[in-house]
């Protein structure tokens, strides 16, 4: 599968899958946050940073990636061999990312705002980290893709990788 990057809203289930696809491959994990904000989400990198350690984990031949920052997967989509889309309902995302909680040390305020965007997922236009962005990006990938739909297809999608 080489190069794996994984897209969707935020609570679909990028991390979680990207983390589990990365132990049954054994190829590094690649989390977007991680690169793009200061430790604790205490701000964000400087975008020469950021785009520099993207570079530096984009390079390697073997990785999973996800993420929801359109600018850092137009850096990285040359790279990409196998693209999959977390296509799951947005009440669901919103639902996961309340169960889940804040993660990494991120305020209140942030976990507010990343709820707000993530409801916003099918009414954000012209955005590659929108519903329309991850569709077109999907129909224009040209090679191995696939749309997961559901928590089933993502259990699914895993046994055929850990089956070979």
């Amino acid at each position: 599968m080489g190069r794996i990057f994984v897209i969707g809203n935020g609570g679909s289930g990028k991390t979680w899958l990207a983390e589990r696809l990365a132990e049954r491959l054994h190829v590094p994990s690649v989390h977007l946050d991680d690169l793009h904000w200061l430790p604790n989400f205490a701000g964000e990198r400087p975008r020469d940073e950021r785009d520099r350690l993207v570079a530096v984990a984009a390079d390697d031949s073997l990785w999973v990636m996800e993420g929801i920052y359109g600018s850092i997967l137009k850096q990285v989509l040359p790279r990409v061999t196998t693209l999959i889309w977390l296509d799951l309902p947005v009440e669901e995302c919103v639902s996961n990312l309340l169960q889940r909680g804040q993660t990494g040390g991120g305020t209140d305020e942030q976990f507010k705002e990343l709820l707000e965007y993530t409801r916003g997922y099918n009414l954000r236009q012209n955005h590659l980290n929108s519903f329309e962005g991850h569709k077109r990006l999907f129909q224009m990938h040209p090679s191995q893709k696939f749309r997961l739909s559901s928590r089933s297809d993502m259990a699914s999608f895993l046994a055929k990788v850990e089956a070979g």
